[in-house]
């Protein structure tokens, strides 16, 4: 990639690769996941995606994968809503598995199966891919059930520290 020498000359260490996971709905520029375990289409073949990856690696640079582990799409035919038939599969149920702001599907992370399904999920990118981190796609709809909707800062308690 042409790009790897500037971003090399530039200083910079680290290359994030985003909307890596399949989605349908490219308006969402790749955060409407359909396929957690597909590189999208938009990189050509799995080899090319490997092959960017490599030649990154090659000219010293980490890349980073910025994946989707906080929503998933709506889609009942390509994604996981609906998958057995239920909407608690992998998500929470009824409205409480709906992120109204974006039309996505929230996870259930208080489910064993879905830990494993999101953790595998990752290694495989790790191992498949040879991705060197992680950036996590909306980390306040993960850790808080207000999904940091509708909340001032100074309402946002963490630890010890008000913020």
């Amino acid at each position: 990639m042409m790009c790897f020498p500037l971003i090399k000359r530039l200083g910079y260490n680290a290359v994030q690769i985003m909307a890596v996971q399949e989605h349908s709905y490219y308006v969402r520029f790749g955060y409407h996941v359909t396929n957690f375990f597909a590189p999208s289409s938009h990189f050509g073949t799995s080899d090319d995606l490997k092959s960017l990856i490599d030649r990154a690696h090659k000219m010293g640079l980490l890349v980073l994968m910025d994946i989707v582990h906080s929503h998933a799409s709506n889609n009942m035919l390509d994604g996981l809503n609906m998958f057995d038939g239920t909407d608690a599969h992998y998500f929470h149920s009824r409205s409480k598995g709906h992120r109204w702001m974006w039309d996505s599907r929230l996870f259930n992370y208080g489910s064993w199966e879905v830990h494993r399904f999101l953790l595998s999920n990752a290694r495989w990118w790790l191992e498949e891919y040879k991705f060197d981190r992680f950036r996590f796609d909306v980390v306040t709809s993960m850790m808080y059930t207000h999904h940091g909707l509708q909340r001032s800062r100074t309402d946002v308690t963490f630890g010890s520290c008000k913020w």
